[in-house]
């Protein structure tokens, strides 16, 4: 199907081609939402750039992931922007529990640890066993790969990585970015657009 009979589809058609495996009607649904789920984040966010552009990519990453688990009985945009507020929602929580307390008993400051318990986007990453998503970690730089089996797979803590392979958990965590972006740029377009 060319260019042009995507733009025409309706969302229940682009979401039918991109279960078998059409990454054009994939990038098409993308393309259709990307704006005005990023508008929101933007927001909700106080106009923070990059946190808004981090969630768009969780976003479509758990889209892409559980496109199988899609009920055509609600409109798609229903569906995605459903992902989009508990995208929100996890993001605002992790936030939460990486604030300042101020509550110590000599009013000194202390920093309340982000929990170290896998997010319901890394449990659903862990629980994705695609074909697909096995061929794309395996052409991945092996540094990243590992990153990413150890954490979203195997369910390590960024400490027990940092152990693991001898390096600072920053190091752990910036690896770890790095690898999410590189498996969301593999999973977009062939044409290599970003999420």
């Amino acid at each position: 199907m060319d260019i042009d009979n995507l733009n025409t589809q309706s969302d229940g058609n682009l979401v039918a081609l991109a279960r078998q495996g059409d990454r054009r009607a994939f990038d098409e649904l993308f393309g259709r939402y990307q704006d005005s789920i990023r508008q929101m984040y933007l927001q909700k966010t106080g106009g923070n750039d990059p946190d808004s552009n981090d969630m768009l990519q969780n976003t479509f990453i758990k889209v892409y992931l559980n496109l199988e688990r899609y009920n055509p009985e609600y409109t798609f945009s229903q569906w995605i922007f459903t992902i989009a507020r508990n995208t929100f929602i996890d993001y605002t929580r992790k936030k939460r529990e990486s604030i300042v307390s101020i509550d110590s008993p000599e009013g000194s400051l202390s920093c309340q640890p982000a929990s170290q318990q896998p997010t319901p986007e890394e449990r659903m990453i862990i629980s994705q066993h695609s074909r697909e998503l096995n061929q794309i970690l395996d052409n991945m730089n092996p540094r990243y790969r590992e990153v990413i089996i150890l954490r979203f797979f195997n369910e390590h803590s960024y400490e027990e990585i940092a152990e693991k392979l001898d390096i600072p958990i920053g190091t752990v965590k910036t690896l770890i970015h790095r690898a999410r972006k590189i498996l969301i740029s593999k999973i977009s377009s062939e044409n290599g657009q970003l999420f």
